[in-house]
């Protein structure tokens, strides 16, 4: 492996240079100059890094990384990619102040702090995204990206107050740089903060944050998802719907493209599939839509697997919107699925390592990563476990252990898990495992 990121790193730049000098324009800390849109798609959306903007042989390391990173998304399999990473950031690719590297070592960055982040290394991951905003000759969007991907991780820890600093930080950074090649980052930071007022029940604030443009030239990024979820919230289903599958299409654009994408922790565009994937089932799922729902939540689930590997938390918040979206369906059409629910929902306590209920006492409170969507799984199992004659007592013991790990202020779990059974319906942001 070493051999192999050693000959990656060794070998001439110039070329890759020259290259890049030739078809775009220097790029300084303020200012990127516009370029035509066929050669530069990021100019539209914000999302992306043009090939010639980095060290080609950089991007070879990096991709390298993370397919390592994910061959058997193990231990080792990380520890390889995050070994070629580092190894990168200390070659001549990613030395000095010139923006073609430092825009190399900024994906890099980016890159290293995902997987850190994915393996619950949370602190390192935000530390290496701070590294990022010291890129001052970087183009812009990668630190867009670094402070959204910190927003999101610290949301995705419960940390709402520093999440709605760092998106403060974001959207005065950008706006300092002026309007015109900016329009897309600018929309992206201010929809950063949309995310967050919706993550605080704030749906009417949420408003002012999101870009009228998020339904049609900007449909295929995280912002445009954060609208959507916005837009079903409000009851604009149609709307939402569009956008969701506007950001599939989008996203599987950009991955086919090949240029570097420029999100990282749970802002990846792996995530972004998923993320519109799962919100767009459980759309279905409050339409009583529900082969589609379970054909789109199924392929959020597909993903989720691929990327993060079958026992990651992504995998458990995704499996708990495919179960709600069976009891949904068993409500409406007077049927009963108890036995693939029950299963889906032991799978999802197993995942997200919520303690059994035999080793907690029913006044505890302890304290469980995405503890909402731990809740929401054992307070619909409690259910099931219930209406069955010979398990009322587990069904009691398991209702209330999940009201015990219930953390979410505005809404108590047993308003969430009834207004789960209307279109009122909580929704589940799959990226930061967060009821909106």
């Amino acid at each position: 492996m070493i051999r192999i990121a050693s000959k990656l790193s060794s070998r001439a730049s110039s070329t890759a240079f020259a290259a890049f000098t030739a078809k775009s324009s220097p790029i300084s800390c303020t200012r990127l100059s516009p370029l035509a849109a066929s050669s530069f798609r990021s100019f539209n959306n914000g999302l992306e890094l043009d090939k010639n903007m980095a060290n080609p042989d950089a991007i070879h390391m990096i991709n390298y990384a993370l397919r390592q990173a994910r061959t058997d998304i193990s231990v080792g399999s990380y520890g390889l990619g995050m070994l070629v990473l580092k190894h990168c950031l200390t070659t001549e690719l990613t030395e000095g102040k010139d923006p073609l590297n430092e825009n190399s070592k900024g994906i890099a960055l980016l890159a290293l702090s995902t997987l850190l982040s994915e393996r619950g290394d949370y602190a390192d991951a935000i530390e290496k995204l701070l590294s990022v905003q010291e890129l001052t000759n970087s183009y812009l969007g990668i630190r867009v990206a670094a402070f959204e991907a910190q927003a999101g991780l610290h949301l995705e820890l419960g940390q709402d107050d520093m999440a709605s600093a760092v998106a403060d930080k974001c959207v005065e950074f950008v706006e300092k740089q002026g309007t015109g090649d900016f329009e897309a980052l600018n929309i992206r930071a201010k929809a950063l903060k949309g995310l967050i007022e919706l993550v605080n029940g704030n749906i009417k604030s949420a408003e002012a944050f999101f870009d009228k443009s998020l339904r049609d030239k900007l449909c295929d990024g995280t912002a445009a998802l954060s609208y959507a979820e916005f837009l079903q919230a409000k009851g604009n289903y149609s709307m939402a719907k569009e956008i969701y599958h506007n950001v599939i299409q989008g996203a599987t654009e950009i991955k086919n493209c090949g240029n570097p994408y420029l999100g990282a922790g749970n802002m990846i565009l792996e995530g972004l599939m998923m993320g519109a994937m799962c919100s767009l089932g459980q759309l279905e799922s409050h339409l009583g839509n529900f082969r589609n729902a379970e054909d789109s939540l199924t392929k959020a689930l597909k993903k989720a697997e691929e990327t993060y590997g079958e026992k990651h938390p992504k995998v458990g918040v995704v499996l708990t919107c495919m179960a709600l979206m069976y009891r949904r369906k068993a409500i409406e059409e007077q049927s009963s699925s108890l036995l693939i629910q029950e299963g889906l929902y032991r799978r999802v306590i197993e995942i997200l390592k919520v303690p059994p209920v035999e080793t907690e006492s029913e006044a505890a409170a302890p304290l469980v990563d995405r503890s909402d969507i731990a809740a929401l799984a054992r307070g619909a199992y409690a259910e099931i476990l219930s209406v069955q004659e010979n398990r009322k007592d587990e069904g009691n013991k398991m209702k209330n252990l999940a009201e015990a790990i219930w953390r979410n202020p505005r809404i108590s779990l047993t308003d969430a898990l009834a207004n789960s059974d209307t279109n009122k319906a909580s929704i589940i942001d799959a990226r930061i495992s967060r009821l909106l």
